[in-house]
Order: structure tokens, then sequence, then C-alpha cells
């Protein structure tokens, strides 16, 4: 699979607002919504190198597992252990019990299920609860665990099975999400049935995508990833933690995500300004 640095630049376009948020500046609201950009991305990326190794005939449930564990254990475990000494010295016995218990649901990559069931995105207890971050982290591997599993079923049904899987999971999961965005929001927020059209977008992109720039991308790529940017940077702005989300509103950043990730290899200045080793590097 061909290195992107666009898309590594569009991560951390997702992770300062995520930040932003969490350290609570003005006018960054939205700021989660990063988290739906980077599912997204994730969506994509998993997804065309799966689909790139099964039309190899190389794909391997082995050797995929045991890349996700090499890229994200180390960290997740470095993060995990770094937090302990702190949350032994600074909290209270019945916050730190509940610390050691979301510590337990993260190792097992369940996280999202332990902070849908014990608090909500937006309490103002959050500070208590310094691996609430590690949510998203449970959706994706909660995604990569399913994923090559259809994926593989349906191309030995044929190339256009995969995209019809594709297309089903995004239709009925995003239908879920809307209507979840106000029956039951917080099990929406967290769980996977609310995000995996999400992802589905990004899988879309990937079992579309075809080598070369089309007439579209080279008269209009660099105006569209410029759209897709301001998507995002509105709803930054314009989110609270009152939207309805994710649901309806949710289609603003993430087809602003699938702008960037389908035009962004155009070489204008949007795709330089994502590339700068300042962005990438984030």
């Amino acid at each position: 699979m061909t290195y992107r640095k666009e898309i590594d630049g569009l991560r951390a376009v997702a992770v300062v607002p995520v930040v932003l948020f969490h350290a609570g500046f003005p006018g960054f609201d939205g700021g989660y919504v990063g988290v739906d950009v980077f599912f997204v991305i994730s969506g994509y990326l998993i997804t065309a190198l799966i689909l790139q190794n099964i039309g190899r005939g190389k794909y391997s449930f082995t050797n995929f597992y045991e890349r996700r564990a090499r890229r994200i254990l180390p960290a997740l475990l470095f993060v995990s252990l770094t937090s302990i000494p702190f949350a032994w010295v600074l909290m209270m016995p019945n916050d730190f019990e509940n610390f050691s218990t979301s510590i337990v649901s993260v190792g097992m990559f369940v996280s999202n299920f332990y902070f849908w069931l014990s608090s909500g995105y937006f309490d103002t207890a959050i500070e208590l609860k310094p691996l609430i971050h590690t949510w998203s982290l449970a959706v994706e591997e909660q995604y990569y665990l399913l994923i090559p599993l259809i994926l593989v079923a349906a191309s030995r049904l044929g190339h256009r099975s995969i995209g019809w899987s594709l297309w089903s999971i995004l239709g009925l999961s995003f239908a879920y999400s809307v209507y979840g965005s106000h029956a039951f929001p917080d099990a929406n927020f967290f769980l996977l049935p609310g995000r995996a059209w999400e992802l589905m977008v990004g899988g879309l992109l990937a079992y579309y995508e075809k080598p070369g720039q089309s007439a579209l991308e080279d008269r209009y790529g660099n105006g569209l990833c410029f759209v897709g940017l301001a998507c995002i940077a509105l709803s930054v702005a314009i989110f609270d933690e009152h939207a309805q989300h994710p649901g309806l509103l949710t289609l603003l950043p993430v087809a602003g995500t699938a702008l960037i990730i389908r035009f962004g290899r155009t070489d204008g200045l949007a795709n330089r300004i994502l590339s700068l080793k300042a962005i990438v590097g984030t």
C-alpha cells in the first residue's frame, strides 16, 4: 500500500481539536469530532490493506492480527502503566478502584463498554477517568476483529459481494446511529454499531480506489480537499456536548474526511499543507 503523507497530516488535524476540547479551550466545543476523522481514516487504511492482500491471494489472519498487536500494544501498555502511579497518589480509594477496573477493560479492548456503563463522555468528573480516550481504540479493535472475517467471506462470493457487504453494513449502522442519537445516545456514542458506518465510509473509499488520478481530481481535487478541511473545522466550531452525535450531524466531519482521503493525492496547496513535516510529525 502506497504511503500517503497527507493522511498522516490529516491525523494531526484530527488529534489537535480533541486535545484542545479536553483542555477546555474556547471555540473547540466540538473538538471531539476528531475521533470521527480517525474512524474514517482507520476504515480506509485497514480495509485497503486487507483488500490488497486478498487480491494478491496472500491474506493471513495471523499476520494481520500480529501486526495490529505490534502496532498498538506497546503504546497502550506504556500509557496504562504510566497512569497507575499518578492515580495511586491523586485518587481517592473509590476512584482508584474504578480506575483499576478501567485498566482491565482497556487490556481486554472493551473499555467502550465499561465507560458506556459507568459514565458519559461529557461527564464533569472526566478528569477522574484518565483512560477514557481508549474507548475509541476499543471500537477500532472490535472492528479489526470483524472486518477481516467479513471481507474474506465476501471475497469468496466475488468482488462485487465485498462492495455489497460494505454498503449493507454502512446502511444498517447509519440508520441505527440516527435513531440511537436520540433514543439511546450513550450506547450510540460508545459502541461499534453506532460507529461502524464511519469506518465503512473509509472502507468504501478503499474499495473504489483506483491507481492514478482522474480528470475530476486533476481539475477539482485541491478545491475539494479544502472543502473537506472546512467541513471538519465547521464541525469543531458548531458542535457541542448537546449535539445528537453520532447521527445525521456527523455526516459533516465524515464527509469532510472522505473528501480529503479521496482527493488528497492531488498535487496542490491542500496536499502540500497536510504533508508538511511539522504537521505529519505531530
